[in-house]
């Protein structure tokens, strides 16, 4: 593999397109939006700056990474030539399904095709696909360029050759690939979400406070960071969203979203992304210090 295209410049697919174009492959980092794409060339741009100040890479390194990527607006002309595609949309079913059934159209039916899906049943979206043998979950973890999981997410009809070629592919990447089988919400998300709807659910019921709640699992468990704080990262409609995909898929209402975390994407406080979650990001640029602790 040569070359990839990165359906989605959001916090996900530009952390996607920096990792493979670091890791010297072309780079075709694909949005519809030419807005979206500028932010996510920034965001890429800045996180090589913070990796060149810390001695991780150099500045020819930057460059080089810089140079790999290319950036298109049309999936048609973007995913010409590419030999995979990971698609990093919005974790929204009806869009990835719409995003798939172009790429059916669009690309070659020996292209491998990819998604991010944090839990999106692999087989659901295969199955507008020619070929669904081709596709697979390549579950990426933010943020991207420093978090070495990835979950590959192995669907009903993936196989064998594929499911090599995407555990090779990402052990080339630097990360640590986990291979799962397709179950609503895989495996991380599945142990993760229902802590962290715990942990809303423990401040709806007024135990105890937002900071007390980080803390006590910051120190106490030894996370890196709390899930409240974790939450607001991640997206607290994505949150939402997986919860609900692993309440409906396994039958079962211990995966229903806490009605406070259900009332705050409502009001649109989303966490980092929307600047107000369980977090206030609104003053002195406090989402980029937490968002960008780790990279």
């Amino acid at each position: 593999m040569k070359i990839i295209a990165v359906i989605g410049a959001g916090t996900i697919g530009n952390g996607i397109a920096h990792t493979f174009a670091q890791s010297g492959f072309t780079v075709k980092l694909i949005d519809v939006s030419e807005k979206s794409l500028d932010k996510g060339m920034e965001t890429i741009f800045a996180n090589l700056d913070r990796m060149v100040a810390k001695g991780t890479i150099t500045e020819e390194d930057k460059f080089k990474t810089i140079n790999n990527i290319i950036t298109y607006t049309d999936i048609k002309d973007g995913v010409v030539g590419v030999d995979l595609v990971v698609e990093a949309a919005s974790e929204n079913v009806e869009l990835k399904l719409t995003i798939f059934k172009q790429l059916n159209e669009a690309c070659s039916h020996n292209t491998i095709l990819a998604t991010n899906t944090s839990s999106i049943s692999i087989k659901q979206i295969g199955a507008v696909v020619a070929h669904p043998e081709r596709v697979i979950g390549m579950h990426f973890m933010n943020p991207v360029p420093i978090m070495k999981l990835v979950e590959i997410v192995r669907g009903y009809n993936t196989s064998d050759e594929v499911t090599k070629i995407m555990m090779d592919l990402s052990e080339k990447l630097g990360k640590s690939p986990v291979e799962v089988n397709d179950y609503p919400g895989f495996v991380a998300n599945r142990i993760l979400m229902p802590m962290i709807n715990e942990a809303i659910e423990i401040l709806n019921n007024e135990v105890i406070g937002v900071y007390e709640i980080d803390t006590l699992m910051k120190l106490g468990i030894e996370y890196p960071m709390g899930p409240l704080q974790l939450a607001d990262l991640i997206g607290l409609d994505v949150c939402m969203t997986i919860l609900n995909v692993m309440c409906d898929g396994l039958k079962n209402l211990k995966y229903a979203p806490c009605p406070l975390l259900v009332k705050m994407v409502r009001s649109g406080k989303l966490g980092i992304k929307s600047g107000e979650g369980f977090y206030d990001y609104s003053e002195s640029k406090k989402a980029e210090k937490i968002s960008k602790q780790f990279i």
